[in-house]
């Protein structure tokens, strides 16, 4: 499945610069190394990145929610279904 983490990726490799991100997307100075250390971007910031790309933001608010839950079988189901359903 594609993460947040991934799409972040795909953002620098337009534009190498974190900060020119961090400012094209209106964030405090600090939010997207912060989401990197954490290894996922919260669903209000994946959904304005993947605006930004041209992608649809409804499918990776999606990702990024299901990223910020704890493991469950509620969780696996839902990455399941989510990867069927978005070809992710």
């Amino acid at each position: 499945m594609q993460t947040t983490l991934n799409l972040l990726e795909n953002a620098l490799k337009e534009d190498n610069n974190i900060a020119t991100w961090t400012k094209r997307l209106g964030l405090s100075g600090k939010a997207l190394y912060n989401a990197r250390d954490r290894g996922h971007l919260s669903p209000a910031i994946a959904g304005a990145l993947a605006e930004e790309l041209g992608k649809d933001p409804k499918e990776w608010i999606v990702v990024a929610a299901l990223e910020s839950e704890r493991e469950s079988a509620c969780k696996t189901r839902m990455v399941s279904r989510m990867r069927k359903t978005l070809m992710l």
